[in-house]
């Protein structure tokens, strides 16, 4: 049987445009996916929808997690959870207490999750080299990109419009 991922394994573009597209859904997607790896992995009583849900509660404990597999398999990526968690946080948060145009700042709080995403990758390479990177598109994530896009479209107009 080859070796599992250790990680929710994606890829830094498509974890980017899915995440612009969905105003951020996607990163809960993402946490969720790497709490059910942790679940799995170690046998542990957790919810991952809940903590995806309660995201803000649980991404640092997320990005220690990682930082330390990181440092454990010899991946050389530096990760500082706290400060990415907070810049995290922060931008999502930005999109419901920012005014308008400032709100379209929560648009990149994916950045964050790239740097931890990076590790992942280089770590789930190093521990399962043959495991599938998850960097096709599918259909459903076309009809996202799409669908949700032009949504963010009018959202960014009506944003930078004068009230």
């Amino acid at each position: 049987e080859p070796a599992r991922p250790l990680f929710f394994p994606v890829s830094i573009l498509k974890l980017t445009l899915l995440s612009v597209s969905t105003f951020g859904l996607y990163e809960l997607y993402w946490i969720y996916k790497n709490w059910s790896f942790v679940k799995e992995r170690e046998n542990l009583c957790i919810l991952p929808f809940w903590r995806a849900f309660f995201a803000y509660l649980f991404c640092y404990s997320l990005f220690k997690r990682i930082a330390g597999s990181c440092t454990e398999a010899g991946i050389e990526r530096r990760l500082v959870p706290g400060p990415l968690a907070v810049v995290w946080i922060a931008l999502w948060l930005g999109g419901v207490y920012l005014p308008n145009p400032f709100r379209l700042a929560s648009y990149l709080s994916f950045v964050p999750l790239l740097l931890v995403q990076a590790a992942v990758n280089a770590l789930n390479q190093k521990v399962a080299q043959d495991h599938d990177p998850n960097n096709r598109f599918t259909r459903i994530n076309f009809v996202w990109l799409i669908v949700a896009g032009l949504f963010s479209i009018l959202i960014i107009f009506g944003a930078l419009l004068p009230e």
